[in-house]
């Protein structure tokens, strides 16, 4: 199977990444600036090309990944290219999938996918919606990127919300662990050894709840004793509003996303 990623920005170069280490695929991979190509120079099952054209006509599916104001443009370029035979993926936030099927047709297989920069690794959380033409391809789509980390189809109008929590959300996790690293320097820690603390911790906090099902509220009281200080420095940060921030901050990107589909 063929695949071309247009666009390779942070994140159409961490799927190309995660497609790569699948080895499973076929990769045409284009992009306007030759730089951001360099790094995939002469590997096994990967053509570059500053010919978007060239990358649709050679491949089956074509995963646009680029900024929203660039991709009306670059669909109508390539749109003669476009086959009912293709499936065409777009991971560009808040472009709608009517807003695609207005450049290239309701006739072609249109699916809007929010992966998260983690898919480099395997890790990402993936989420999968299909017009209707393509509800037959879905499982296929899911098939590739459950390769690269875990898959969730779900509703368009829940894609949005799916791109703050997955995608901005790496962000959000990232900034808890730059903050607990910070805390843990100031308890007398190395930097580097801080930030191993951190990321471990917080490693190990997502697999026990991934591997064991449980609330994290079953977790927490796991580890909450009497007058002690797990439980201590729990209420400190609720009094100073971690929760309320975060979910606020959850919001507040939400809002921002739909301004931007509606522009």
């Amino acid at each position: 199977m063929k695949i071309a990623v247009i666009g390779i920005g942070n994140l159409g170069s961490s799927i190309a990444n995660g497609l790569i280490k699948s080895n499973t695929f076929s990769l045409y991979l284009s992009s306007r600036k030759a730089s951001s190509l360099e790094a995939f120079k002469n590997l096994n099952n990967v053509e570059i090309t500053n010919d978007n054209a060239l990358a649709v006509e050679q491949s089956d599916i074509v995963i646009f990944a680029l900024q929203p104001k660039h991709i009306d443009k670059v669909l109508e370029d390539v749109s003669d290219k476009i086959t009912e035979k293709h499936i065409v993926i777009s991971v560009a936030a808040g472009v709608e999938i009517p807003r695609i099927e207005s450049i290239i047709g309701s006739d072609k297989n249109i699916m809007r996918v929010m992966p998260n920069t983690a898919i480099s690794i395997g890790k990402s959380m993936t989420c999968i919606a299909a017009n209707d033409k393509a509800q037959d391809k879905v499982s296929l789509a899911q098939d590739i990127f459950n390769q690269m980390g875990t898959t969730l189809v779900i509703p368009e109008e829940l894609i949005q919300a799916a791109t703050v929590i997955c995608a901005s959300g790496i962000a959000f996790w990232m900034r808890l662990v730059r903050a607990t690293t910070q805390g843990a320097i100031q308890l007398g820690f190395e930097a580097h050894e801080a930030h191993e603390l951190a990321t471990q911790t917080c490693y190990g906090a997502a697999s026990l709840l991934i591997e064991s099902g449980k609330h994290p509220e079953q977790e927490i009281d796991r580890v909450t004793t009497p007058s002690g200080c797990t439980i201590e420095g729990l209420n400190a940060m609720e009094h100073q509003g971690l929760s309320s921030a975060l979910i606020q901050g959850i919001v507040a990107s939400f809002e921002k996303i739909n301004q931007i589909k509606k522009n």
